[in-house]
């Protein structure tokens, strides 16, 4: 009388190789789901891609969730500043505002990017309503 022994562990084998197929073919990580290496790589590979003008969405839907967020309303436009890491400076077990590449959007839409542009962003004025005081 022949074993099923080899039938089954050849059919668990093939069908364990279709899932790790299926998995590699269709899933995608998360920028989230990165080790910091991955993702510094990845930021810096896909901040160098973006375009003028793309939405806040279409950017956080590609790069993830910000390291860091900063805004603030001027002159009737809302201004956003999202800090992705790029680039490594101490090991420190912690990612820092100085190991990322500002993002900064105006009303939605991608107005600039860089270092430069984060320091004109701080200069702005703070809207009037801002400094007035209580009643």
């Amino acid at each position: 009388m022949k074993s099923k022994a080899p039938l089954v562990i050849g059919s668990i084998f093939l069908a364990y190789l279709a899932f790790v197929a299926v998995v590699i073919i269709f899933y995608e990580p998360k920028p989230e789901d990165m080790s910091w290496e991955d993702r510094q790589a990845y930021n810096q590979s896909m901040i160098s891609e973006l375009q003028l003008g793309q939405t806040q969405a279409e950017v956080t839907q590609t790069l993830g969730k910000a390291d860091f967020s900063e805004a603030k309303q001027t002159d009737g436009h809302s201004l956003q500043v999202l800090f992705y890491r790029t680039h490594h400076s101490k090991s420190d077990g912690k990612t820092t505002k100085d190991e990322c590449t500002p993002l900064l959007f105006e009303d939605g839409q991608l107005l600039a990017w860089g270092e430069d542009t984060y320091q004109q962003y701080l200069q702005q004025q703070l809207p009037s309503k801002a400094l007035a005081q209580p009643e």
